[in-house]
């Protein structure tokens, strides 16, 4: 089989290729697939993620943003790499950070850096479906990549400097709804967040207490 041929096919199709879909699709066992994707990953033509999962590198514009709801069905990009997108926070991270009710783990490649963190079903909400060229993927709602990123620093004991983020991007109403449906640990670290925020804006002159909310 002309590996390379079939690679710069499926390249068209999707920048994921799994090894027991290729193994169906050209009825041949996993084990040779595997076999002839680490050939070519040699070659620089694919980029093994998983155990079952590697990244097409001949597909246009292939991003690790594809691989976030293959390595793990619930989840979505949230914390770090969610305040950056969003401009509320200017710290880029070393990995794509995301949130998932399954287990948690890190995924390491040459191009990827997935890290995903576990959060309970309860608090699965909040997000929006984004399209890539060639599917889609999910990611946090401003106010709740906020919350999520406070809720999980706490969980580990770590209390979240909010000093560092820009609540210019964030609608505040919403984060003080969204931050009910958290434990009160959350909400009582946000709100001082908000009142000192609120306070520097109605001190700017032209600024009206509205715009807070």
């Amino acid at each position: 089989m002309d590996w390379a041929t079939i690679i710069q096919e499926e390249a068209q199709r999707s920048a994921v290729l799994r090894t027991d879909e290729l193994a169906r699709k050209y009825k041949i066992i996993p084990v040779a697939v595997t076999q002839a994707l680490s050939r070519q990953e040699r070659r620089g033509l694919v980029e093994h993620v998983s155990s079952k999962t590697y990244l097409n590198l001949l597909a246009l514009d292939a991003s690790p943003r594809d691989l976030i709801n293959v390595l793990r069905s619930e989840a979505y990009i949230s914390l770090e790499s969610a305040l950056l997108d969003y401009g509320i926070s200017t710290q880029s991270p070393r990995v794509l950070t995301c949130v998932t009710t399954q287990r948690s783990g890190e995924f390491t490649a040459k191009t990827v850096r997935i890290s995903y963190r576990t959060i309970s079903p309860l608090l699965y909400w909040g997000f929006v479906r984004k399209s890539t060229r060639y599917g889609s993927y999910l990611i946090a709602e401003p106010e709740k990549a906020v919350l999520d990123w406070i809720y999980l620093n706490l969980q580990s004991g770590i209390a979240p400097g909010l000093d560092e983020l820009d609540f210019n991007h964030v609608s505040r109403r919403k984060l003080l709804d969204y931050a009910q449906k958290f434990p009160s640990t959350v909400l009582r670290h946000v709100l001082p967040a908000l009142v000192t925020d609120g306070a520097q804006r109605n001190t700017t002159p032209g600024s009206r207490s509205s715009e807070m909310w």
